[in-house]
């Protein structure tokens, strides 16, 4: 696996005779560690206390989150999203209450919300640096008109991209079409032309006619194989400075190899096991999210 909080969640979801491995322990995601266990249940603590209970808020993590926040959202009925199915995991959850709370990334929380119509005073930002009891900033009044109640985290990639690379993409190229990822701004993907999950820029490169010129907001590694793979289009990154994903990034085929000779010597290496407790909740999360796709 890539990331230790997706290996977590392979571990999950894995049958009994299955092994989850990362190949480095020191691969994870920034994003993933803005959102604590011990800081999003204090959050909910206070939502509770100001509100009188929290049965009508649904919690919802994005992927890129610690197995904990997966098992808290299992047990206190909530789910599971990816950048793929936001859309159709914030439905469900408001089918079933009356506000989301939505982490780790703000951006694709907003994103998702703004394009099913909730308006940008309808969501509020909580601020899990704020001292316990400070409502995470937020005033009551945000609270209670509020319907996503969004977390203060964010992709380090992503919150690169902004509003001025996109205008010199177009004066560089008056034709280019411009995708964004959704963990991104919320003003950089109202000045796209497309926005959406890393399998919806590969199809929306894909299907685009030869010739076509388009600038991407997403990491870098996954724009230089689009390059790769459709020499018949200029698909170029909008941020000059390239930066890639630098925890993700730290598996790499040194890492793998050295795996995969531990496997042929009959050794399993960083093998990734969530507590038993832990994995129980958090595979009805998942699971929920997976009945969505």
């Amino acid at each position: 696996m890539c990331s230790s909080d997706l290996a977590e969640a392979a571990d999950i979801l894995c049958a009994p005779h299955q092994q989850v491995i990362l190949p480095n322990l020191e691969a994870g995601c920034s994003m993933a560690d803005m959102a604590s266990e011990p800081d999003v249940r204090q959050a909910w603590r206070e939502l509770g206390d100001h509100f009188g209970g929290t049965e009508d808020i649904i919690p919802v993590t994005y992927m890129n989150s610690a197995a904990s926040l997966k098992a808290f959202c299992g047990e206190h009925g909530g789910v599971v999203c990816t950048s793929s199915n936001a859309t159709k995991v914030l439905a469900w959850a408001f089918e079933r209450g009356k506000r989301v709370f939505f982490f780790p990334d703000q951006h694709l929380g907003r994103n998702t919300g703004h394009a099913m119509g909730i308006g940008l005073d309808q969501m509020v930002l909580w601020d899990w640096r704020r001292p316990a009891g400070s409502l995470g900033g937020a005033t009551t009044e945000a609270l209670d008109r509020s319907r996503i109640i969004l977390w203060q985290g964010h992709c380090s990639v992503h919150q690169r991209f902004s509003v001025t690379q996109i205008e010199a993409a177009r004066a560089r190229y008056p034709e280019a079409k411009i995708v964004v990822h959704p963990e991104c701004r919320y003003d950089v993907v109202q000045a796209a032309d497309a926005n959406g999950s890393t399998a919806y820029i590969a199809k929306y490169v894909a299907e685009a006619p030869a010739g076509a010129v388009i600038g991407i907001g997403t990491e870098i590694n996954l724009v230089s194989r689009l390059a790769k793979e459709h020499p018949d289009k200029t698909v170029f990154c909008l941020d000059p400075v390239v930066c890639p994903c630098s925890t993700m990034y730290r598996v790499h085929p040194a890492y793998l190899a050295w795996v995969m000779e531990s496997l042929v010597r009959g050794e399993v290496v960083n093998r990734i096991q969530v507590p038993a407790e832990t994995k129980r909740h958090a595979r009805v999360a998942l699971e929920r999210m997976l009945a969505l796709k």
